[in-house]
C-alpha cells in the first residue's frame, strides 16, 4: 500500500524538519573541464553563497510554503556569522541550528555548459554529535522528515524512524545498494532519491531492486539529469518526466536538491506523486538557468503558472 501524506484539510499547512549540512559556498565560472593548470586565473564569474543540501532544500520548500524547521551545524567562526545571518534572513535560523567548532564550506566549478564540479568540505561539521533531543523537539508535530545523508544525522535515523513520521532521503551519487554507509537511511525511509550518474543498472531496474530489498520504501525517485527525472511506485506504476529549462542551461549545481524538495512539498501537500514529479522537474530546469541555483527558486503560484513537461506513465513490475 502507497504511503500516504497526512490529511488534516486545505486550510492546513504543514510541518517539514530537514537535517543537514549548510555550508558557505564559493561558485566559479570555468573555461571548461578538465582544468588547465595556470598560475593564476580569472574566473568568468564568481558568486558565494550558503547553500549545502540541508540549507537548499529548507529554502526551496519555505519559498513554496510551509512550515519548515531546520536541523543543521553551523559554527562558530566568521564564517559560520555569515551563515547565520543569512538564514536568519531566509526564515530559517530556529532552535534546530545548533552551533559548532567550525563551518562547513565548499567550492563549486562551474562548466560554460552547466556542468559542475563540486569540493565539499564538510570535516568541520561531520564529527559533530546533534542532540537528538533538539532534533526530536523539532520534529514534533511534524508531517515529514528529510533526513540527507550527511554524517551527523546518521545516528539519529534508527531513532527517528520510531517517531512515525514518514523519512525522505536523497542518497544522491549512490552506486551500490549494499553500500554500507547508506544502510540506516535505505532502511527507515519511505522515500528515496539519487542520481542516475553512478547508478551500476538503468533507472528503472534501479527502482525495482530498491522495491525489492527495502519493503518500507514506498517512493523511488531518480534525477536523470538530460532526461528529466523518473519515479517508481509501489503500486507498479513508473512515471517519466522529461527535462524541462525554461531559462537554458548556466550551472546544475544543486539541481537534484532543487528536484527532491519541490518533489516532497507537492506530494506532501496533494499526495499526487505524479504532479509532484511535474513541478520538481520544472522546478529544477528553472534554477539552473541561474548562476547560483540554490539562491533562487519560484513560488507555489510562479511555477504553477509554468506548463508541464511530457510525462509518461508505465509499470516497472513487467
Amino acid at each position: 500500500m502507497l504511503v500516504e501524506p497526512p490529511r488534516r484539510g486545505d486550510d492546513m499547512g504543514r510541518t517539514i524538519v530537514v537535517a543537514g549540512a549548510t555550508s558557505f559556498y564559493l561558485s566559479l565560472g570555468v573555461e571548461g573541464f578538465p582544468i588547465r593548470y595556470l598560475p593564476t586565473c580569472t574566473p568568468r564569474w564568481l558568486s558565494g553563497g550558503v547553500f549545502g543540501a540541508a540549507a537548499h532544500i529548507a529554502r526551496t520548500m519555505r519559498t513554496l510554503g510551509g512550515d519548515i524547521r531546520l536541523c543543521t551545524v553551523v559554527g562558530s567562526d566568521i564564517v559560520g556569522a555569515g551563515i547565520r545571518a543569512e538564514l536568519d534572513h531566509d526564515g530559517l535560523l530556529g532552535p534546530g541550528v545548533i552551533p559548532g567548532h567550525g563551518s562547513s564550506m565548499g567550492v563549486v566549478l562551474v562548466g560554460p555548459d552547466g556542468r559542475r564540479m563540486g569540493y565539499p568540505h564538510l570535516s568541520p561539521v561531520n564529527d559533530v554529535e546533534y542532540p537528538y533531543e533538539t532534533f526530536a523537539a523539532q520534529a514534533q508535530g511534524a508531517d515529514l522528515l528529510v533526513m540527507t545523508n550527511a554524517k551527523f544525522v546518521r545516528p539519529l535515523v534508527a531513532r527517528a524512524d520510531l517517531l512515525g513520521i514518514p523519512i525522505a532521503v536523497d542518497t544522491h551519487l549512490i552506486a551500490d545498494l549494499s553500500d554500507s554507509y547508506s544502510q540506516p537511511w535505505l532502511r527507515a525511509a519511505r522515500i528515496v532519491f539519487s542520481s542516475h550518474e553512478r547508478l551500476p543498472v538503468p533507472p528503472e531496474l534501479w527502482i525495482r531492486q530498491i522495491f525489492e530489498r527495502y519493503p518500507r520504501c514506498h517512493l523511488v525517485g531518480v534525477g536523470r539529469g538530460p532526461e528529466g527525472a523518473m519515479l517508481g511506485l509501489r503500486d507498479g506504476r513508473l512515471v517519466t518526466v522529461d527535462a524541462a529549462a525554461p531559462r537554458g542551461v548556466v550551472s546544475t549545481s544543486g539541481a537534484g536538491d532543487a528536484l527532491f524538495a519541490t518533489f516532497l512539498h507537492f506530494w506532501v501537500f496533494t499526495g499526487d506523486p505524479v504532479h509532484a514529479l511535474q513541478r520538481a522537474v520544472l522546478h529544477a530546469g528553472w534554477k539552473i538557468g541561474d548562476r547560483i541555483p540554490g539562491k533562487v527558486a519560484l513560488t507555489l503560484t510562479e511555477l504553477c503558472a509554468l506548463p508541464s513537461s511530457p510525462t509518461e506513465v508505465s509499470r516497472w513490475d513487467v
